[in-house]
């Protein structure tokens, strides 16, 4: 697939690395030459200096035979501008942009074909903010991924003592629950990737993947570890874009309290928020957080613009007792840094985003792509078209499929119901499956298997 990539900046460059590994023809354009120069150096790319929204500059990235735009410079106009230069100039068949400003998400009819023409509208905030909810819903977990709109969950956690599997093989699952669903979809250890059978022993610091459906997620985890108990009070540190969109999505539900340092910002927010209470101050200010309780905080979530502050106020408050720290990382350099020290789990805003990127990238009819583990691994919902004929997963059992090394299908979503997988469970034409990928080079073979061949109508 030829791609053409606007701006090089961290969502950029994160898909650039993702998307060339695949064997794409990706050419991206900035204005900034040392960061092309860095990205070319790297990667087997092409680069284009220049203004990403001038036509001139998108021709001589080959926007004229191109497959797909996808602007995520830092600036929503430029964003826009380009996708709807791609359309009228060059009828580029798929254009996806970044847009972060409310005053334009507010407002959908703009990016309909007769405006700005935007095929996949992407806000990064709200998708670091829906990530972070669903952290807090599962007190205890890692990672939480919703499959087929939410009917399905995929969840990481990692096993502690207390966990009732711990020491017993994963058959064992089946026995303590025999009216539950789940199956464990991957193990890392001591981070290698450990493929789930019937006699695998779980030992303490596994982080394990499992799958089910979202009313048996809690049931689950209380097998793996000893359960947490729900939280309650939330403190968020950072009143910007991210900060205000979980603050309004919690504020009903839990006792949340907004840290802002600057006065406008936190006077805006003070009118904004109906049930939050607003405190104006510097997060890393230790008498503050001494004063609102810290040692009595659930989570505290550090979510200002800059790395360097939310990772000195999260040690702060996870040292004066706040229970679960959460931060904003947007250097890939920091997070793995930060999260084998106080920081309990770094959110980095382009991981957040990239599956739903992804998705759109994939060959196949593939609905929801969730990247895992800084990008090495993939969680893919795709969906089964055509006959046995036509089909090289349709109409045969999970044994007789030729999955690729490092692949296991994890469940099957079937007329709304949710099926999880077994060896002799059988694909039935449009069932959403939902795959595990512990080496995502593996992905374009997962994509051929759900490719129908050419003959099916």
């Amino acid at each position: 697939m030829k791609i053409i990539i606007l701006g090089a900046g961290q969502v950029g460059s994160s898909v650039a690395i993702n998307l060339v590994s695949e064997a794409n023809d990706i050419t991206v354009i900035d204005t900034d030459m040392e960061c092309l120069q860095a990205l070319q150096d790297r990667l087997d790319l092409r680069t284009v200096c220049g203004h990403a929204s001038h036509p001139e500059v998108l021709k001589r990235a080959g926007a004229e035979d191109a497959d797909m735009i996808l602007a995520v410079t830092n600036s929503d106009e430029t964003n826009m501008v380009a996708c709807q230069i791609a359309h009228v100039l060059f009828h580029t068949p798929t254009k996806i942009a970044r847009v972060r400003a409310t005053e334009y998400l507010n407002f959908p009819q703009l990016f309909k074909e007769n405006a700005f023409a935007i095929d996949v509208l992407i806000s990064p905030d709200q998708a670091v903010t829906d990530y972070i909810q669903r952290l807090i819903e599962y007190p205890g977990a890692l990672q939480v991924l919703d499959f087929a709109h939410g009917k399905v969950r995929m969840v990481a956690v990692r096993v502690h003592y207390g966990g009732l599997l711990l020491g017993r093989e994963l058959r064992a699952l089946r026995e303590h629950m025999p009216g539950i669903q789940t199956r464990v979809a991957a193990i890392f250890r001591r981070n290698k990737p450990i493929i789930p059978e019937g006699n695998t022993v779980i030992e303490v610091d596994d982080e394990v993947f499992f799958i089910a459906a979202q009313k048996d997620i809690r049931a689950v985890m209380g097998e793996l570890r000893r359960l947490d108990q729900p939280f309650k009070r939330i403190m968020i540190a950072g009143g910007g874009n991210i900060g205000k969109r979980l603050a309004k999505a919690l504020e009903h539900d839990y006792q949340v309290k907004v840290i802002e340092h600057n006065p406008q910002r936190a006077r805006h927010l003070s009118e904004e928020l109906e049930k939050a209470t607003v405190l104006l101050g510097d997060a890393t200010d230790e008498d503050l957080l001494l004063e609102e309780n810290i040692e009595a905080t659930d989570v505290f979530c550090a979510l200002t613009n800059d790395d360097e502050d939310n990772i000195l106020s999260g040690m702060l408050a996870k040292r004066l007792g706040a229970r679960k720290v959460m931060a904003l990382i947007n250097r890939s350099a920091y997070v793995d840094l930060v999260e084998s020290g106080t920081i309990d789990i770094a959110i980095s805003p382009h991981q957040a985003m990239i599956g739903s990127l992804l998705a759109h990238v994939r060959r196949g009819d593939v609905a929801v792509v969730h990247s895992l583990r800084r990008g090495v691994a993939e969680a893919i919902e795709a969906i089964a078209h055509g006959d046995r004929k036509s089909s090289k997963v349709v109409g045969r059992a999970i044994q007789d499929i030729k999955l690729p090394p490092g692949t296991n299908i994890g469940a099957i979503v079937r007329q709304g119901e949710v099926l999880v997988a077994h060896h002799d469970t059988v694909i039935e034409a449009e069932d959403h499956v939902i795959l595990f990928l512990v080496d995502k080079t593996r992905v374009r073979d997962v994509e051929r298997l759900f490719q129908v061949s050419a003959t099916f109508l």
